[in-house]
């Protein structure tokens, strides 16, 4: 008998017999070695390719928002502004880092790569979100824990695993670097949202476009964090991932699904909340945001702690 990893032709006979291409294999022919040059160059292109479709998809979805940011300066402006909460977290986590701190190049590959791929959950979202409209009550409780939560934050993670995996050093290099996926895709979800509210404006003939878009920066600024905390938690258990990869595939699906649940249960809070609570208003989701951000900021800066509590333990030091 052979073991699981051994077809038993090959178990009786290798060593004895010319198996070749029968029970065993090796680059003999121009075939072969053919064969094994493509796979390398399939293997090394893999992420580019995904990059590639994620730049041509937010060619066609996403560049029109650009692009009227540019001629639009006070847009882009309001863009960034309305980034400037999340940002502060981001630059909490990088500095906080006990270990060494990342470099800003790879932080920026992954900003720019988790603002590409956010293209991609653009046309995932759009796509499955008429499917959900028809089933009744809870159609966007689903979709927001099936589509949009688990999309959302698997594109992140994207952007971290091509855009930094190699050069963790560390666990928490991941939450680090999972904060800054995050800020890309606020950055570019805020930016589309406020070219929306001002074209709607335009559109409606409202007198002041411009304060309609500075509205919907208002209300961005408060949500632009949590997609920062959400990936964070990804990230960091990406990172872990790295250093124990016997499990790393739990580990991974652990870190997406804490981040895709945190996500799913806040788009449902603010959906059905104003349906269901009579005195909510622009004050109360402005509320409602800060706290559901703090709780779910308290637990990712008790496990940053943690973190840090045995990292100088280990390395014989003081916190």
């Amino acid at each position: 008998m052979s073991d699981d990893n051994t077809d038993p032709v090959a178990a009786g006979l290798s060593g004895s017999t010319d198996l070749y291409d029968v029970a065993e294999w090796e680059p003999r022919s121009a075939l072969d070695r053919a064969a094994v040059s493509l796979h390398g160059l399939l293997h090394a292109s893999r992420r580019w390719l995904l990059v590639l479709l994620a730049l041509v998809l937010f060619v066609a979805q996403l560049a029109g928002t650009v692009f009227l940011a540019v001629r639009q300066p006070e847009l882009g402006v309001l863009g960034l502004l309305s980034a400037l909460p999340a940002l502060a977290i981001v630059g909490y986590v990088w500095y906080d880092d006990p270990t060494m701190r990342e470099p800003v190049e790879t932080l920026a590959i992954v900003f720019i790569l988790s603002i590409l791929f956010a293209s991609i959950a653009a046309l995932v979202n759009t796509l499955l979100r008429p499917v959900f409209s028809w089933v009744p009550v809870v159609g966007m409780v689903l979709y927001f824990f099936l589509v949009v939560g688990p999309i959302e934050e698997t594109v992140k993670w994207l952007g971290i695993r091509i855009g930094a995996f190699d050069t963790m050093d560390a666990v928490v290099d991941g939450m680090v670097y999972g904060a800054v996926a995050g800020l890309g895709f606020a950055t570019i979800e805020n930016a589309l949202y406020i070219s929306q509210g001002y074209t709607q404006a335009v559109s409606a003939q409202d007198a002041s476009p411009i304060g309609a878009a500075l509205r919907t920066a208002t209300s961005r600024a408060f949500v632009g964090p949590g997609h920062v905390l959400y990936s964070a938690f990804a990230g960091y258990y990406l990172g872990l991932a790295k250093f124990n990869p016997d499990d790393a595939g739990p580990i991974v699906v652990k870190g997406l699904v804490i981040a895709a649940v945190i996500h799913a249960f806040y788009n449902t809070s603010v959906t059905y909340l104003p349906q269901l609570l009579p005195f909510w208003n622009g004050l109360v989701f402005v509320g409602f945001v800060i706290v559901f951000d703090a709780s779910v900021g308290y637990v990712l800066y008790r496990k940053l702690q943690r973190y840090q509590s045995h990292y100088h333990e280990a390395n014989g030091s003081e916190a």
